[in-house]
């Protein structure tokens, strides 16, 4: 019988492609780390692992039963579901994501009306930015996280994750003065200033596609991660900028929005196989509900 949390080492391994990082993700010794895997390879009963100078690859045995330790660990969250619905309330920790600007707007009556639903859950929440949700989940750090991509840049599937939609926002590009009348105001913007997001960010890597869709790399003045901090430098006259719904509720005066042909699309994710868990489910319907009023035409 092969140990299951083996294959999850066995999982990260190629994911992570280092037995070092494998060990920093779990706070293993990399020697731990390597000892599990040959126990594994041992109750496979075949090589699941090659070496390649200082790395080390994995066979195709041990990819195809990466495949199935997907299916394994998914079967598992939903046995643990299954056990969770017989429960009569709601009680423990629910560790929560979410992007900046869903934590001052969604989750404040999202945690009133789980709060009140559930009073047995005790909620916590965390700031993650979009890239960092799927690991977040995987190390179960939260179990539920408010994420989001965009149309013109959709979020590629992740095996062990699992969303349902919450909310589509508008895009606007902020300007600090009434443009002229433009059917592309990013287009128009190719001689402005830009305020970009930090590099590594999904926004900062949707204005750079944004821009040279509309044909031209933007001249990069400021790096800000918070929407208000951003719009105070659009008003002061430092550039302009790719602001979504839920962080242009209350512009400064001063500040132009022109309403983009994109969206940004929320969704609430959870480890593949949880949907079914009681909380999972809870946080769903909670979030869902908190999103009802920035929901627009």
């Amino acid at each position: 019988m092969l140990d299951v949390r083996r294959l999850f080492l066995l999982r990260d391994l190629a994911r992570l492609g280092t037995i070092a990082a494998v060990a920093q993700s779990h706070a293993y010794t990399p020697s731990a780390v390597s000892q599990q895997l040959t126990a594994l390879q041992r109750e496979a009963g075949v090589p699941l692992l090659e070496r390649a100078g200082r790395r080390v690859n994995l066979t195709s045995a041990g990819l195809a039963l990466v495949a199935h330790a997907e299916d394994v660990l998914a079967a598992l969250e939903a046995a643990n579901a299954t056990l969770a619905s017989v429960h009569t309330g709601l009680t423990g920790t629910v560790r929560i994501g979410a992007y900046p600007t869903a934590v001052p707007t969604l989750l404040p009556d999202a945690l009133v009306r789980l709060g009140g639903a559930h009073p047995g859950l005790d909620l916590m929440v965390c700031e993650l930015d979009p890239v960092d949700v799927p690991e977040a989940l995987r190390a179960r750090r939260v179990d539920v996280a408010i994420t989001h991509d965009y149309d013109t840049a959709p979020a590629a599937p992740d095996p062990t994750c699992e969303s349902v939609s919450i909310l589509d926002e508008k895009v606007f590009l902020a300007t600090p003065a009434t443009p002229g009348r433009s059917r592309d105001p990013v287009r128009a913007a190719r001689t402005a200033d830009w305020i970009l997001g930090s590099p590594g960010t999904l926004c900062h890597r949707v204005a750079l596609l944004a821009c040279r869709a509309a044909g031209y790399e933007p001249r990069i003045r400021h790096y800000a991660d918070d929407f208000t901090a951003v719009l105070a430098l659009v008003a002061a006259g430092q550039g302009v900028a790719l602001v979504p719904q839920l962080g242009a509720l209350n512009p400064p005066p001063g500040v132009h929005l022109a309403e983009l042909p994109m969206r940004r699309r929320a969704q609430l994710a959870y480890r593949r196989g949880s949907g079914r868990h009681p909380a999972v489910a809870a946080c769903v319907t909670a979030v869902r509900a908190a999103a009802t009023s920035y929901r627009r035409d």
